[in-house]
């Protein structure tokens, strides 16, 4: 567990901090597909302070395949016209958005690359196109599953602070933005599992599989790709999942159930002349944990003159490093909490005060198994906030060194007490 401390000191007082902020949606673009389509989503924009909300209507131009099969990862072009925001004042910033979709029944995230806008006062930002690519829902064989808009999220970036504008269409999701029609036919067959995965010439392998054909199922051994002509039978069941035994007679590299995809890799145990000398090594897992011990520093987000109108500040928090040795497939999640702002020795407090985390996860060790996913935007409260996860890994090893961090953002309410206040916010690893 790890904890940060963070400080703020309020100061009474004439005159006004002012932060700068682009307000704005930045869309999706990528390479031509079969299918164009332009709806009118109306959204209101929350924008942080002093850059005014805004309401309006957003022109999303999608551009989606025809058609896919269930589980396919497809293309998807957005281009999201203007923004309904209209700046009141001119700043240049690298912007990045999170366009959540809402694909079928699932919820999925496109991130644009950084982009350097310059916005210009009483202009509304048309930021450049990006593509990137969705999943279609496992289960939707047969049917046309439609794309809309769930929330546009844009972080802007002004000299290391980042400020974060949220649009929400109204309703949520929006309208269809597109669909793509899924194949009646089932997903690619594919090779799941060796079991066991590795042994010398006559070792009998059980390969499973699954997406197969209900009915009879034949199995192979390769070596650089190029059959060795170890086959195996077996069958596959209604629902897909199949079962195959070969035995393994000469080197082999990978092993599949014909007509799938993919194979997994063997390790074949080549024999030896002479006299056998076994060595044993044994692995033992190591700890999952959230550093540093003893916590981080203060993290200082300045000073706030009192002017009467509410106001924001921008900080940085310092990046925690979390350590994944357990050995496994196991994921994990990072959470925030946080206690109030006040100032223990006066007692006064800030109760309407908001502090909110932009969060980020990088990987730090290149030979990590796993990667990392930041979590959403949001507020810190008393109530667990996942701010960073690992995802299982079922048959395949997790693992590895991160840092969790990210950009913090605290909203101060029009009047307090001039007093130094404090808050501290806990990061949790399970």
């Amino acid at each position: 567990m790890s904890t940060r401390t963070l400080r703020r000191r309020v100061l009474a007082g004439a005159g006004a901090l002012s932060l700068a902020l682009t307000g704005g949606v930045v869309g999706l673009a990528g390479s031509a597909q079969a299918a164009t389509k332009t709806t009118a989503v109306f959204e209101n924009c929350d924008a942080p302070a002093p850059q005014p909300d805004g309401s309006g209507n957003q022109n999303w131009t999608v551009t989606l395949p025809d058609g896919a099969k269930a589980g396919d990862v497809v293309p998807i072009t957005i281009d999201p016209g203007a923004s309904p925001l209209i700046p009141g004042f001119s700043v240049t910033t690298v912007n990045t958005s999170k366009i959540t979709l809402k694909v079928g029944t699932t919820t999925q995230v496109v991130t644009s690359p950084p982009e350097t806008v310059s916005v210009v006062a009483g202009q509304p930002l048309d930021p450049k196109a990006f593509s990137g690519t969705i999943k279609i829902p496992d289960g939707t064989e047969g049917t046309t599953v439609n794309v809309a808009l769930d929330l546009a999220v844009t972080d802007a970036d002004l000299s290391g602070s980042v400020f974060t504008t949220t649009c929400t269409p109204a309703p949520r999701p929006s309208a269809s933005l597109g669909s793509v029609a899924v194949e009646a036919l089932p997903k690619d067959p594919i090779t799941t599992k060796l079991t066991p995965n590795s042994g010398p010439a006559g070792q009998e392998v059980v390969v499973s599989g699954a997406n197969m054909p209900p009915g009879a199922v034949t199995c192979s051994a390769l070596l650089a790709g190029t059959p060795t002509g170890d086959n195996g039978t077996g069958t596959a069941d209604s629902a897909g999942v199949a079962t195959c035994t070969l035995t393994v007679t000469k080197k082999a590299d990978t092993i599949k159930i014909n007509g799938a995809t993919t194979s997994k890799p063997f390790v074949f145990v080549e024999e030896q002349a002479g006299v056998k000398n076994p060595v044993d090594v044994e692995v033992l897992p190591g700890p999952l944990a959230l550093g540093p011990k003893d916590g981080q520093p203060a993290v200082s987000f300045g000073s706030v003159t009192i002017n009467g109108k509410a106001q924001s500040v921008v900080g940085v928090f310092n990046a925690a490093t979390v350590q994944d040795f357990r050995g496994g497939s196991l994921g994990w999640d990072v959470t925030a909490t946080r206690t109030p702002f006040l100032n223990q020795a006066t007692g006064h407090s800030m109760a309407k005060a908001q502090i909110g985390i932009q969060p980020s996860c990088t990987v730090t060790n290149p030979d990590s198994p796993s990667t990392c996913t930041a979590g959403t935007p949001g507020a810190i409260s008393d109530v667990p906030m996942k701010v960073a996860s690992q995802a299982a890994g079922g048959d395949e090893l997790t693992g590895g060194e991160f840092a969790v961090g990210g950009a913090g953002m605290i909203q101060l309410p029009p009047f307090m007490f001039a007093d130094t206040y404090q808050t501290v916010v806990t990061f949790s690893i399970a």
